[in-house]
């Protein structure tokens, strides 16, 4: 059923009939737009077109009292050298308006597009636009908040007041609980996907002694600072993230998991997914869990298992043999060096079987023994030349085996330990996954490998989007940072997908595209806007992405 949104376009604010829809050839959402009208900016009244009041009033909805919208965006715009015109006096109120307008204009048209302006409006009605402006500023600006406000000067943005760091700040302080959890289910519902969910968690560090969550654990960025962790769910087919949630710094990824779960089930009424993770939430108390033991809806899960389990070298030494085999090719991604794998069911427990998945990489394998074997050969060579090498003792006694003859110079004899060898090499090129759903190879490899997506997401999240420290001061403003750097990770986790599934990837890095985009300008001349001609990459980039070009008749005043 179509819905009305508003969209602020230079001095004007537009009314739209819009009508969203999951794209599934594409795999994400969209939505189709028409104008409808225009919001007079002096008095605030709403006027609408005669074909959309006549097409209501067909339908039998009331149009009593709608205002018609005399469209006059046809009117040339006072240009340069027309008559009446003072070329200086016109140049310089040109100047004195001129703002950034295309990268605001694209960013705030996708996250209309998205669905994400309808639902922050919905469960933000107080700070929507804020919300949005800061998602928007943090997707173009590889700066911390602090500098919002210059940038919300220089670009034509929604009217979300001042962002001044401490307007900023009290945003971080109003968004409540309530907001954010009842932003996640609206959202969930929005982009939700019935089968694959990659899990993943990542930690954010900080100098602040104010925020309680921030703990000691494992930092994965090496870095000797106290820390969140974020436990976020993401779509390997839409490419969105779906949810997150945070916890204490000191919590381990296998701890984490039951209590995500939990949450995420009770905030959108579901379980239906197929959780897609990483061997770090590995633990057979979390397998048991997902498997249902006495619950007839268990979770639906794809994980590797590490090779110090039994489980994992019981796979492999029974494959090892036999795995090398045509019939079990598995194909990678660019096809060009295939794998082996195989299926097999095997008990898990008691109560359960499961379904287990062992590949084997023998181009891996190949390398990781030539290149141990040329450094055990060296390691021998040196021996030979010089076996009191006091830096190389430790060594030469963990793989070799050195025969000495009383005072000569060199040894009698060196000889490798190939069994502390092959100990070391280990088992170069297995992987072991399990699932209690899938039984294919092939999808069980593909489904695994999509899960860098979300890996892909966290990088963006900590080094594009201002999370790579939490410069706030207490607990309630960390969680509405990260809740607002969701939202920007949204906007450009669609971004990146949308240039995959166009192409424009090959013509554009990501940064390079935002900045083709931010040197299309506006300027107003006696409140009429005057925008620059859209150039060739431009336009290339809004009919990729579906958004209106601005300027035009369809589109803009």
């Amino acid at each position: 059923m179509p819905s009305i949104t508003k969209q602020r376009m230079g001095r004007y604010t537009y009314i739209y009939e819009s009508t969203s829809f999951w794209d599934s050839t594409s795999k994400y959402p969209d939505n189709h737009k028409k104008i409808v009208g225009k919001i007079d900016p002096d008095t605030g009244d709403e006027y609408y077109t005669q074909e959309y009041i006549d097409r209501i009033g067909r339908e039998g909805k009331p149009t009593e009292g709608m205002k018609v919208w005399r469209d006059q965006r046809k009117s040339p715009a006072l240009q340069p050298g027309a008559q009446g015109a003072d070329p200086i006096a016109l140049a310089r109120e040109i100047l004195g308006t001129v703002k950034d307008f295309g990268l605001s204009y694209f960013l705030q048209s996708i996250a209309e597009n998205i669905g994400l302006t309808e639902i922050l409006g919905q469960t933000s009605p107080r700070h929507w636009q804020k919300i949005v402006v800061l998602a928007c500023y943090l997707v173009a600006e590889n700066r911390t908040t602090a500098y919002c406000s210059d940038w919300v000067d220089g670009n034509e943005c929604l009217n979300a007041g001042n962002m001044a760091s401490q307007r900023i700040s009290e945003l971080l302080s109003a968004i409540g609980y309530s907001e954010r959890t009842e932003f996640y289910k609206r959202w969930y519902q929005r982009v939700r996907e019935k089968e694959f969910v990659a899990l993943d968690i990542t930690s954010v560090s900080s100098y602040s002694e104010h925020i309680d969550m921030l703990e000691w654990g494992y930092n994965r960025d090496g870095e000797d600072l106290r820390q969140v962790n974020i436990c976020m769910l993401f779509g390997e087919l839409s490419m969105m993230p779906i949810y997150q949630t945070i916890y204490s710094g000191s919590l381990t990824d296998v701890s984490t998991l039951d209590a995500t779960l939990n949450e995420f089930e009770a905030i959108t009424g579901t379980r239906d997914i197929m959780l897609v993770m990483d061997k770090g939430f590995f633990k057979i108390k979390n397998i048991n869990k997902m498997l249902g033991a006495g619950n007839p809806s268990p979770y639906k899960f794809l994980i590797p298992i590490p090779f110090t389990t039994n489980f994992a070298k019981e796979r492999i030494e029974n494959e090892r043999a036999g795995i090398d085999d045509v019939d079990n090719v598995i194909f990678t991604r660019d096809d060009s060096m295939p794998i082996r794998g195989i299926h097999r069911l095997c008990p898990w427990n008691k109560n359960n079987e499961i379904h287990a998945h062992i590949y084997y990489d023998p181009g891996h394998a190949l390398e990781v023994r030539n290149d141990f074997y040329g450094y055990a050969a060296k390691l021998k060579k040196s021996a030979l030349e010089n076996a009191n090498d006091s830096k190389l003792q430790a060594l030469f006694q963990e793989f070799l085996i050195i025969n000495k003859t009383e005072g000569a110079d060199v040894p009698a004899s060196v000889e490798i330990r190939k069994e502390a060898i092959a100990k070391a090499v280990g088992s170069p090129g297995w992987v072991v996954l399990i699932s209690n759903q899938i039984d294919d190879p092939q999808k069980a490899y593909d489904l695994y490998r999509a899960k860098d997506v979300v890996e892909k997401s966290f990088y963006q999240y900590k080094n594009n989007l201002g999370l790579d420290r939490l410069r706030v001061h207490n607990d309630e403003r960390a969680k509405n940072k990260i809740f607002i750097a969701f939202m920007a990770l949204i906007l450009s986790s669609h971004i990146h997908k949308v240039m995959r599934d166009t192409d424009l990837d090959e013509k554009f890095t990501f940064g390079k595209m935002l900045s083709a985009l931010s040197k299309l300008k506006i300027a107003y001349v006696d409140q009429i806007p005057v925008l620059q001609p859209l150039t060739k990459e431009q336009k290339l980039i809004f009919k990729s992405f579906g958004v209106s070009y601005p300027g035009g008749l369809e589109n803009v005043d």
